[in-house]
Parts: structure tokens; C-alpha cells; sequence
């Protein structure tokens, strides 16, 4: 859409109050989705909206929100106003964040609540009253249980990620979050994909919504550079710590299928001298976000993550993703090399394939519409007789379920975490 570059956040209208938020941030020109989506927002509708991570969806549904709260009246002192739900705790605190800085110049409140931290102090501060609550699932739930939270006064509900929701098993927890729910509210929903999940989720959530798709579906972004080394699975650790040094790469995000893929992978780089941490889900949040912080001051060259780890940071740039395992469902390649050549710059996005993952490259391809540049590194040529063995944690070897059907997409991609 080529009008976003001529409109500028005053086009939209926004309050004096968020504008100087806005560019109190340092922004003047909305992007795309912001464009389609603040409007439709401020005018009340529902919202169906297909955008990936990078694409300023935070902003364009946080200044929306912000606005519509402050000018309608509260019916009483204590109640949330607004609940935004997300799957992880990385990306409630984002959400969090992106709330408080536009919201730095109006008189509301907001609280963000997750698991893996001490829950009195989100009890204390529910007390006091919040306009918007931003959550994960099961920490709301477990202090609804507890009388701590009322939802039967939400103006508006966001499901922001819902895609990734429904991949970590939350569709139950969110059904039950949405019967504590007046019937009558606003409802956006923010999520990279559309399987067929989501399409019942958004008919059962949705109103005669609006529908907003950013970038084309399953697309790459240009500016990003994609190759494939071939090379044998037990070189691929010295192969990667070899590219690290011969390229001087600073700052890669590196993904593994398995957490414990992650640990490992982590512990032989530092050995290396090549700094290196692994985040996933078994790590608390302290130490996910000490390790993403060093990343993002340059303290910590690699950052290895699997992939629900991974959704939701926010690194504006990021010159470079390292695919260490081939991920089992082709669309988390797209969401994981969009993280690289955002706002118009360069980056890189290299693949390490083994002879286990042809298939999996085939897959990739097909859906990209594009082959992917192959290289071999001198020194790391893979054996041409080797045979492919079932990926650990992968599709081949899991068990048959129980009505003997093959496992689903959403199976698959849960089996790696």
C-alpha cells in the first residue's frame, strides 16, 4: 500500500495526547497496517488482521485502544476496561511496554500479568484498578479462579498472536476466557497465519469484522538474502562457529527444533569463545530476558532460541538468522527469517541442511515459490552416501495417534517444544 508514505500519523485522528507519544518515539510516517487499522478501530468495528511480527501491529492496535478509552466514560471506578491476551511472557511485556509509552500522557492505567513470576504484586496492583490488563492465558485464569480479576466489564478484547496461541494448546484456556466476557464488546484478533483453526476461532470470536492482510501471505521479504550450506548433521555445530568467524557476524539469532538442541548448542559455541545463551520455555524469565538484553546491547554475539521462544522478541535489527535445524512446518521459516531486513535494510538468512531435512527444504521452497541459493563450505563438503535418519522431534517419528489419523500441522509444530 503506497499511501502509508505520504499519510502521517496526524491523518488518522489521533489525539494531540498520542501524537506527542508518537513522536515522543521518534515516528512520523504510519506503516501499512497502521494506516488500515487505526481507523477501523477507532471506528468500533471488529478487526481480522493478518500480519507477521515487524510490521508495527503492536502500535496499530495499542493507539486505537488508547484513544477510544480515554474518550468514552468508565462505568465504574475498578474495572478492566481492556484485556489484550498473548502467548508469551516476552511478548505481554512488549505489548506492555508499547502501552505505557503511547499511553505516557493520558490518565489511564495498565497492568501486564504472566506466569514464571511471584503473582502478589499483579494482585496488589489489580486492587488498585487497571484500564488495560495485558495477560497470557494461564495466569489470568489461575487469578480469576482466585477472585482476583472481573472481565465482566471488557470493552474491547485482543488476541494478539492468536496462531501461536492455538499451536501452544491455549484454545481452551482462551474459551473459557471469552464465557467471563460481556457479549457485547470490540474484538480484534492479530494473527501471521490463517489455518483452518483460526478461521473457526475468528467466526466463533468475530462480528461482521473487517479484514486487514499485510504483506502477502507467506511471502518473503526482499531485502533479505537466503541461502543453504549442505552439510552432514554432525559437522553442522563446526560448520556455523566456522561461518561466524570467517564472516565476523555479530548479532545471530540461531534456531534449533529442540530445547534441549538449543542448551547444547549454546554451551559448544561459548566454548568456542563465540558468546552464546539458549532461550525456550524452561528457562525463567529473568534469564530470558538477561539473555535478550546482552543480545541486544551486542555483549552476546548468539542468541539461540526455538521457536516459541523466539515469537514475540522484538529486535529491530537483526542482521542476522541462522536456521540451525530445518523447522518440521514450512511457515515458521517465513516467520522466522522475517525477523532479519526489517525498515529497509539488508540482512541474511542461512540455512545449515542436512541430508535428513531434503524434504523438509522441499517444503520450504515450494511455499517461498523460490529456490534457495545452495553452498558448500570448503573444508565441511557433506558425505554424497549418507543415509537420512528420522528427525528428532519431528513429524517421522511420532507415534501413530489413537484414531490412527496422521498427526496435523499443529501436532507437529507442538511436538517441538
Amino acid at each position: 500500500m503506497h499511501a502509508s508514505s505520504v499519510v502521517t500519523f496526524s491523518d488518522l485522528s489521533l489525539s494531540e495526547d498520542l501524537l506527542k507519544a508518537v513522536k515522543a518515539k521518534g515516528y512520523t510516517h504510519p506503516s501499512p497496517i497502521q494506516v488500515q487499522a487505526i481507523p477501523v478501530i477507532l471506528g468500533g468495528r471488529d478487526l481480522l488482521a493478518s500480519a507477521q511480527t515487524g510490521t508495527g501491529k503492536t502500535a496499530g492496535f495499542t493507539l486505537p485502544l488508547l484513544q477510544r478509552l480515554s474518550q468514552s466514560t468508565k462505568s465504574q471506578k475498578y474495572h478492566i476496561r481492556a484485556l489484550v491476551l498473548t502467548p508469551t511472557r516476552e511478548l505481554a511485556a512488549q505489548v506492555a511496554e508499547s502501552v505505557r509509552d503511547y499511553g505516557r500522557y493520558l490518565p489511564l492505567k495498565s497492568l501486564v500479568i504472566f506466569g514464571g513470576v511471584g503473582q502478589q504484586p499483579q494482585v496488589d496492583a489489580l486492587k488498585h484498578g487497571v484500564d488495560v490488563l495485558i495477560a497470557t492465558p494461564g495466569r489470568l485464569l489461575d487469578l480469576h479462579q482466585q477472585g482476583h480479576v472481573d472481565l465482566s466489564q471488557i470493552e474491547t478484547l485482543i488476541l494478539d498472536e492468536a496462531d501461536r496461541m492455538l499451536d501452544m494448546g491455549f484454545i481452551h484456556d482462551i474459551k473459557r476466557l471469552l464465557r467471563l466476557l460481556p457479549k457485547q464488546r470490540q474484538n480484534l484478533l492479530f494473527s501471521a497465519t490463517f489455518s483452518n483453526e483460526i478461521q473457526t476461532l475468528a467466526k466463533q470470536l468475530l462480528n461482521d469484522p473487517a479484514f486487514i492482510e499485510v504483506a502477502p501471505r507467506n511471502t518473503t521479504a526482499e531485502k533479505i538474502e537466503q541461502s543453504v550450506y549442505r552439510v552432514d548433521r554432525e559437522k553442522k555445530r563446526e560448520l556455523l562457529a566456522h561461518l561466524i568467524e570467517k564472516h565476523r557476524w555479530f548479532q545471530v539469532l540461531v534456531f534449533t527444533r529442540t530445547k534441549h538442541g538449543a542448551n547444547r548448542l549454546a554451551e559448544q559455541l561459548s566454548k568456542q569463545s563465540i558468546p552464546a545463551m539458549a532461550i525456550h520455555g524452561n528457562k525463567s524469565q529473568g534469564a530470558r530476558t538477561r539473555a535478550l538484553e546482552s543480545f541486544k546491547s551486542g555483549d552476546l554475539q548468539v542468541l539461540v532460541a526455538t521457536d516459541i521462544a523466539a515469537r514475540g522478541l522484538d529486535i529491530d535489527d537483526l542482521p542476522h538468522v541462522v536456521n540451525f535445524d530445518l523447522p518440521n512446518v514450512a511457515e515458521d521459516y517465513v516467520h522466522r527469517i522475517g525477523r532479519t531486513g526489517r525498515a529497509g535494510r539488508q540482512g541474511e538468512a542461512v540455512s545449515l541442511v542436512c541430508v535428513d531435512e531434503n524434504s523438509l527444504l522441499k517444503n520450504i521452497e515450494k511455499l517461498i515459490k523460490q529456490p534457495l541459493t545452495r553452498h558448500t563450505e570448503p573444508g565441511f563438503e557433506p558425505d554424497p552416501n549418507a543415509t537420512p535418519q528420522p528427525i528428532e522431534n519431528g513429524r517421522r517419528q511420532q507415534r501413530t495417534p489413537r484414531k490412527g489419523k496422521p498427526t496435523s500441522n499443529q501436532q507437529a509444530r507442538r511436538s517441538r517444544h
